[in-house]
């Protein structure tokens, strides 16, 4: 396989389950906050950690597909 189609293969996959992730966990956010607005301050913290972290596995996918 050509390093160019391997590199792009892994920014595709990398990219597109942490991108659902981070939707999914916005959505869901969202969707209590606006069941119980009081808990907005409990709900956010959370959120943006997971999403900290799901974007971090798409940095990942990059560093390993500039390597390749």
């Amino acid at each position: 396989m050509p390093a160019n189609f391997v590199s792009g293969f892994t920014i595709a996959f990398g990219t597109i389950f942490p991108a659902i992730a981070i939707g999914l966990i916005g959505f869901k956010a969202m969707e209590s906050i606006g069941r119980n607005p009081d808990a907005a301050n409990k709900i956010m913290p959370p959120m943006l950690l997971g999403m900290a972290f799901a974007e971090a596995i798409a940095i990942y996918a990059l560093v390993i597909a500039f390597i390749k």
